[in-house]
């Protein structure tokens, strides 16, 4: 009796197993039919122009699109960058590299999200391919800078809420200058304190706000970092810090126009993975006159007084015109 039972309990797990294995089984094949049929989908579009040969669609564009889909990237999102590359004449190699760099950031569980959207906005911008290239490069550094913080909160035993949510507010700070190791006592404090993801967010683009207006000021990164540390040092309270920032930022401000006795050069460098304008305008440099002498001529290449024009001969002189 004993025997029997134990049995058909073997004859139970089994068939357990085999629905188990049979169900992932379809669901595998569910979703490769799925890839194939996006890759497709994309290769039809590819295959709708002519701006590409055809190694570059199949042995180059092609596998790297599979790779993306496979690692789980947005189809529609990859999509829209294949059209808007076609659209704008986008070179084929580069366009690899951005796939490159998208595919990266997915394996390493980072969001790719962000940097689906800078490459589309730097379609809409008409930005140079390099810069497109060199922008979502630096883009995809910042969220790896933003995972790193929040490891490092996690390491000291913080339970950190909306993972994703909170690397993409941390890296747009990061994108905004805002130093990473004030990001990183914000991240500690606000969630040991409890605050909600939509307060940090709040208080993070307040960061930026701050970072950027001490950048136009003509702070340099280093300045602004320890303008940043001595406000977190000298309060516990995040309002009293960003004041203590606003406070510091104008005294420095204020300090250089006395020292220089003029206003203080706004910076002209686009923050690192910031997209520029589709048109750039020269920056005017400010306080810089031509040097002149007492009478306020300039003076020479000899530094010496300016000689008269020489008389043009009589025979030369245009005569007065005939009524």
């Amino acid at each position: 009796m004993k025997l029997n039972k134990n049995k058909n309990n073997l004859i139970l797990t089994l068939i357990t197993f085999f629905i188990i294995l049979s169900f992932t089984i379809s669901i595998f094949a569910a979703e490769t039919a799925t890839i194939n049929e996006q890759l497709e989908q994309l290769r039809v579009i590819l295959n709708s122009s002519s701006s590409y040969s055809d190694f570059q669609k199949n042995q180059m564009l092609l596998p790297a699109l599979q790779g993306i889909l496979e690692s789980g990237v947005s189809f529609e999102g990859t999509k829209n960058i294949i059209e808007n590359s076609l659209e704008k004449s986008f070179d084929a190699y580069d366009l690899k590299k951005v796939f490159d760099v998208i595919l990266e950031a997915r394996q390493e569980n980072l969001p790719t999200e962000p940097l689906i959207n800078k490459v589309n906005e730097g379609f809409a911008k008409n930005v140079d391919n390099s810069v497109i290239i060199s922008v979502i490069s630096a883009k995809a550094d910042n969220l790896r800078k933003a995972n790193e913080i929040l490891s490092e909160a996690r390491q000291e035993g913080l339970e950190i809420n909306g993972g994703e949510e909170m690397i993409k507010i941390l890296a747009d700070s990061l994108e905004n200058d805002v130093p990473q190791e004030s990001l990183s006592w914000l991240v500690k404090t606000t969630t040991a304190e409890g605050k909600s993801i939509l307060e940090i967010s709040e208080i993070s683009e307040e960061l930026s706000y701050l970072s950027l207006l001490a950048t136009d000021s003509g702070l340099s990164s280093e300045e602004i970092s320890l303008l940043f540390k001595k406000a977190i040092e000298n309060s516990t309270n995040i309002e009293e810090i960003c004041e203590n920032i606003q406070t510091g930022l104008e005294t420095q401000i204020s300090t250089a126009k006395t020292e220089t006795g003029g206003t203080v050069t706004p910076s002209t460098t686009t923050d690192s993975g910031t997209l520029p304008g589709s048109s750039t305008e020269s920056p005017t440099e400010v306080g810089e006159t031509s040097p002149t002498n007492e009478s306020g001529e300039a003076p020479t290449e000899t530094g010496g007084t300016p000689e008269p024009s020489p008389t043009p001969p009589a025979d030369e002189t245009s005569s007065p015109p005939e009524n």
